[in-house]
């Protein structure tokens, strides 16, 4: 085989993104980015790769196996690639900016991950995010939800749900006891499955676990559905201050956010549950999941400043493909000449947004890249726009 004949090929899914979609990954880049200024997020950009101690300090170690790596050809050091913005975004908070009251950031850019998240899907997402540091309350919880959603909509998704969960349910059942962190990670995996077996194996093996608790975390694998759970829960779980405030906080939000998305519930669903101090969220749309977000109190611990943040990351190549695809965009066809006044009606086009394609010598005859609805033609010694003759 010759060497050439594979030299092109890019990594499993690493793809090329070619014009129209990237047209729209842009269109849609910007509106975010819009979206997240009208409500007062600073846009910050953190750099693509870093010494990986720095990278992968506090929240960051859940990405370690998400994370390239490579060596530093000037200092040896290692580094490392970024797989997730918010522990960077995090770090600028605590560490650079440093501000005493609520700071608003929001990001977009690239990050790469050693394996694809979910099937299909790339490993160079393009990852758009807000965070909200410095109030604990829910009201920074339904901003960044609000947020969320208004971007969907503005993105052309209409039919928008919102499922929660909060992980200081979980967290209140099997505290006081003395549980590995293997066994952990097994009993999140059975909730998450909806395992009876498995979870009741599992209890069983912690000594210390109250028949409370085992049977508070059987309730869970029931407790999914409309905003009825949050009572049921209430009355099965018997819950203690910490999970009677999730309890509140995730009703308190759902009277809210109903209004514009479908609102479900599974307190079982600890997706995340490292990396979540609170309630946590994900959007749906179009059949997908477009969107997770959710408080995440401890992220900015190891930079120095302990303090509340909450906030939401989404991918927009991810997004793009959820959505049907952009017409082309309309232009104007115009001719190529040394005429200065040509070049002035083309510049005026220009200035106002219109898009101008002026075609090159020879290439009369070839189909346009965009939607040429309109030509300048010359009439009576002047350049004027008029609609395109279509070929029939």
């Amino acid at each position: 085989m010759p060497a050439w004949s594979s030299s092109w090929q890019l990594p499993d899914q690493i793809a090329d993104v070619l014009p129209s979609e990237a047209r729209h990954i842009e269109e849609l880049r910007r509106l975010w980015l819009d979206s997240a200024r009208s409500y007062g997020y600073e846009l910050v950009m953190p750099p693509l790769l870093e010494h990986i101690e720095s990278l992968l300090t506090g929240t960051g170690e859940a990405l370690d196996l998400q994370t390239f790596k490579l060596v530093d050809q000037l200092s040896g050091r290692t580094l490392g690639l970024r797989a997730d913005t918010t522990p960077q975004v995090a770090r600028i908070d605590a560490h650079l900016l440093n501000r005493s009251g609520v700071t608003r950031l929001c990001y977009c850019g690239p990050v790469l991950h050693t394996r694809a998240d979910k099937p299909h899907a790339t490993r160079e997402p393009l990852q758009f995010g807000a965070e909200i540091y410095g109030h604990a309350g829910p009201e920074a919880d339904l901003e960044v939800q609000m947020l969320a959603l208004q971007g969907f909509k503005a993105s052309g998704i209409k039919a928008l749900s919102v499922d929660m969960a909060d992980v200081r349910i979980v967290a209140s059942l099997m505290a006081g006891t003395n549980i590995s962190a293997k066994t952990l990670s097994l009993i999140h995996a059975a909730l998450a499955a909806k395992d009876p077996a498995e979870l009741k194996s599992l209890t069983a093996s912690v000594k210390d676990m109250s028949a409370a608790s085992r049977e508070g975390l059987q309730h869970l694998l029931h407790l999914y559905g409309d905003v009825k759970v949050l009572d049921e829960a209430q009355k099965a779980l018997q819950p203690n201050e910490s999970m009677g405030q999730a309890l509140h906080n995730l009703k308190w939000l759902a009277s809210h956010v109903d209004a514009f998305a479908t609102v479900t519930f599974d307190l079982a669903d600890l997706r995340g549950y490292a990396y979540y101090s609170g309630t946590r969220f994900a959007i749906y749309g179009h059949g997908a999941e477009l969107a997770r977000g959710g408080r995440y109190d401890e992220v900015g611990a190891v930079f120095g400043r302990n303090r509340p943040a909450a906030g939401f990351s989404l991918d927009l190549k991810e997004l793009v493909n959820a959505l049907p695809p952009r017409a082309l965009r309309a232009a104007v066809r115009a001719p190529w000449a040394e005429d200065a006044d040509l070049s002035a009606a083309i510049a005026k086009l220009r200035s106002t947004g219109d898009t101008v394609v002026c075609v090159l010598p020879g290439h009369e005859h070839e189909v346009n890249e965009f939607d040429c609805d309109r030509e300048l033609i010359q009439s009576n010694g002047q350049w004027q726009v008029a609609p395109l003759a279509r070929a029939v």
